[in-house]
């Protein structure tokens, strides 16, 4: 399909619209990392303050899942931008209309899963005793969510999901639907195999502290290396360490952990307050 893309172009214009798809590709690319600026910016500033350590309070649904909108932008846009580019590169228009609409429609499955993370926080809520509490079970829970997501990091699901995130032309050309429904279709179901890929990486960021910009970055950083380095083994057998590393250390020495908010008291802060 890109061959014939290719093909079109040159017989139809010699070397230049083939110039300009590739600035098309270029200028979507800048744009996705563009916007992951514009959320890490966005999301420093209204952070400031927030990180209450492991299992810190979601607020309002309308304020959480506008922050993590946000972020997933931050953490997820420059690690699809390839396979944006791609999409781009083998839709016949040179609109960048169906690419932003596949974006969204990557986003859109991200933004599932804030709204489902935020039930399953409600729900616990509603839990008398606050099983999450620091000096209850939340602490050998969040050390156990580390220790799990980094035994998923060897499973063969992760890797087949991580395939098709490090590969996406199979995934492009055997779920290819076309207009502007098929763009942002094909953008869900993309989000969905990352989401198979990294929903472990996710659960730890909330066992972290999910609005600590310090383990914001690295889960970001992790997600990125295991998509983008030529090394796939390597990749994930350096995520799966670092997962266990930190599941160690949160349930033995906690305190050695730099860049970790261990909760004061039996609770975890709430940021009711910081709803608008």
């Amino acid at each position: 399909m890109i061959a014939s893309a290719q093909e079109r172009a040159l017989g139809t214009g010699g070397l230049a619209p083939a110039f300009a798809a590739a600035r098309t590709r270029l200028g979507l690319v800048a744009l996705l990392f563009a916007l992951a600026a514009v959320g890490w910016w966005w999301t420093v500033d209204e952070m400031q303050g927030m990180d209450g350590g492991p299992w810190t309070d979601l607020g309002t649904l309308a304020w959480f899942v506008g922050v993590w909108i946000v972020m997933m932008a931050a953490m997820m846009f420059p690690s699809v931008a390839p396979t944006v580019a791609l999409y781009s590169s083998m839709t016949k228009s040179r609109s960048p209309v169906t690419p932003l609409l596949f974006t969204s429609g990557y986003l859109i499955a991200w933004t599932s899963v804030g709204v489902f993370a935020f039930g399953v926080a409600t729900a616990g809520g509603l839990i008398s005793g606050d099983p999450l509490a620091w000096d209850g079970a939340g602490r050998w829970v969040a050390g156990a969510t580390l220790i799990v997501a980094a035994v998923y990091e060897l499973t063969p699901l992760k890797d087949v999901c991580l395939g098709k995130c490090r590969s996406p032309l199979g995934f492009l050309l055997g779920s290819w639907r076309s207009g502007r429904s098929g763009a942002l279709q094909m953008g869900a179901r993309h989000g969905a195999w990352c989401i198979g890929c990294c929903w472990a990486l996710m659960a730890s960021l909330f066992a972290l502290g999910v609005m600590s910009i310090l383990w914001m970055a690295i889960v970001a950083g992790l997600i990125a290396f295991e998509k983008l380095i030529p090394a796939r083994r390597t990749a994930t057998y350096a995520t799966a360490a670092t997962l266990l590393i930190l599941g160690v250390l949160l349930l033995a020495a906690p305190d050695t952990m730099p860049g970790l908010t261990v909760p004061a008291g039996g609770s975890m802060p709430q940021m009711d307050q910081m709803s608008p």
